[in-house]
Order: C-alpha cells, then sequence, then structure tokens
C-alpha cells in the first residue's frame, strides 16, 4: 500500500486532497504547525520520519502582495521547500506531486497558456513558484507539476467568500474587469489528482507521463463577471445580501493599485492533461454553483 504524505491541509486544495485520495493508500495530512516549510531541516526529518512513496505538496506561500515585502518567507515555502522534497523523492524513489500557478507567466499572451510556453513572472509570488518548478526539475525525481488558476473552495479563504461577505455589507462594488481566467475549485484540483496517483499507482515504470499539467475549469471569466455571477447565484438561492447585479461596476487594474502584478491573461490550456488521463474537465460556473450552496 502507498504511503501518501500530504501538506498544508489547512488549505483550500489539501483539505480537499484528504478524501480525494483516502482510497488509494495511507494519507498522512501534515497541518503547518507539523509541518513548517520555512524550517528547512524539518522537511527533510519529517519525510524521513513518515518515509511517504508519494508527496503531494499543496502548501505555498500565497499572500501575492504581502510576498512584495516578505519574499525572504515566500522564497523559502515557495521555491526552497519543494526543492528538498524533489531531492528527497529522487534519493527515496518517491513521486512529487506539487502545484503552481498562472503567475509564473507575465500574462500578455493573446490565448490560453501551454505547458512549454516561456515563463515571465512579474511578482515576487510568481518568481518564488517558478524557481521552484525549476527546483523540482532538476532533482530529477518523478514528478507532477499541476498549474492552477483562481482558486475556490468551501474552506479557507477565496474570491467567493470575500464576495458574499463584501456583498452583505455593501451597497456597491468596484470589481476589476480586464483580467481574464477560470476559476478553478479546490475539489477540481484534487479529483484530478486523485487520477493521477490512480494511473501512476497502475503504471508504475510509464516515465513518459511524468512532467507540467495545467489544471483549471472549463470557460473564462473576468473578476468582474464572476462577481456578478457570485453575486446572482447567491440571490437566487435566496441569500440575503445588501446589494444585487446592478450595483456592481466593471474597473481598470489600473484603477485598483496592488503590491503584486497580475498577469492579464491567466487562462490556461489543459488538452494536454485531458489528453494523458482522459480526464473531462467541468465548467467553472458549476463547481462555483455547488460552493455558494454549500456556503449558505
Amino acid at each position: 500500500m502507498h504511503k501518501i504524505l500530504v501538506t498544508g491541509i489547512n488549505g483550500q486544495v489539501g483539505y480537499e486532497l484528504l478524501s480525494a485520495l483516502a482510497a488509494l493508500g495511507e494519507v498522512i495530512g501534515l497541518t503547518r504547525q507539523q509541518l513548517d516549510l520555512t524550517q528547512t531541516e524539518q522537511i527533510w526529518q519529517v519525510l524521513n520520519h513518515y518515509q511517504p512513496t508519494i508527496i503531494v505538496n499543496p502548501a505555498a506561500y500565497t499572500a501575492v502582495d504581502k510576498a512584495e515585502s516578505d519574499s525572504a518567507t515566500a522564497y523559502q515555502v515557495n521555491q526552497y521547500a519543494p526543492q528538498i522534497m524533489a531531492q528527497w523523492a529522487a534519493q527515496y524513489d518517491a513521486l512529487l506531486i506539487h502545484y503552481s500557478t498562472d503567475y509564473v507567466f507575465d500574462g500578455t499572451k493573446d490565448s490560453p497558456y501551454l505547458e512549454h510556453d516561456v515563463t515571465n513572472p512579474q511578482s515576487v509570488y510568481g518568481r518564488s513558484k517558478c524557481l521552484g518548478e525549476e527546483a523540482i526539475r532538476q532533482a530529477q525525481a518523478k514528478y507532477f507539476i499541476l498549474r492552477t488558476s483562481w482558486v475556490f473552495g468551501v474552506h479557507g479563504h477565496n474570491f467567493i467568500k470575500t464576495i458574499l461577505r463584501l456583498a452583505k455589507e455593501r451597497s456597491s462594488l468596484n470589481i476589476v474587469a480586464d483580467q481574464h481566467g477560470a476559476p478553478t475549485s479546490a475539489m477540481l484540483i484534487a479529483d484530478v489528482t486523485a487520477q493521477i496517483v490512480r494511473h501512476y499507482i497502475n503504471n508504475p515504470n510509464n516515465n513518459s507521463d511524468y512532467g507540467t499539467y495545467h489544471v483549471s475549469a472549463l470557460g473564462q471569466t473576468t473578476w468582474y463577471d464572476y462577481a456578478c455571477f457570485i453575486v446572482q447565484t447567491a440571490l437566487d438561492n435566496e441569500q440575503k445580501l445588501a446589494l444585487t447585479v446592478q450595483d456592481i461596476q466593471p474597473i481598470a487594474s489600473s484603477s485598483y493599485p496592488v503590491p503584486a502584478k497580475r498577469p492579464t491573461n491567466s487562462r490556461l490550456n489543459c488538452d494536454k492533461l485531458r489528453l494523458y488521463f482522459d480526464l473531462n474537465l467541468a465548467n467553472w460556473q458549476l463547481d462555483v454553483a455547488q460552493v455558494i450552496a454549500r456556503l449558505k
């Protein structure tokens, strides 16, 4: 039986991974308190202690704006911690599954990004995640890097919860309308991960499948249209809000300055994932509606 170690189980994806992977082996879920990725020596010690055959690492420094002034921590968690995991995995012939982000790209491409497109991160967060990817590849371990975007879920902090909270407190909202992407649920990411783990268990010597894959829901939207969908869905579910869709105004990114630059285009092409693993990905609206219903 495989021993599957999952980091960051208090996060959105980590929380969903516990149940998604439960049928595939002995799952060891660790919180940030049990495995602090800022403590380099602790990572190796914990892996030696549990001796996992599969490491799944959704833990990350995701405070995008804070990373601009706290770069040392961002690089420690997003670059050096995955590097150590990959080196350990290479030494002990374990599989590493690691999650990355659309922020490794500069967002200037006109079409959805492919896995082999040139990276050009524009923020500390993006650079730290990009260097984490490179460190994993250089360690020569068995690995899957899953890049995703605009993550949300029932557990943890995300855009849906923020919009629902603000829609109860305010009579109007201004939301950025010139950034494009696909909201992707933690449930979808966990389900895809489980499919990849199952594939790996059934095909342990199929080295050609290792590499980088894009994982996002089907379709695309803007933060403004996403916010409108959240509010309208909540109203349809008879949630009490202080505003309607008509009270949400589209604005340009330039009107909402933040420390870290966001990609204008966060769309990810997921054809490779669907081809290699025969996966059907749902439209983003489906999972968003389900999460809103569960947050009543």
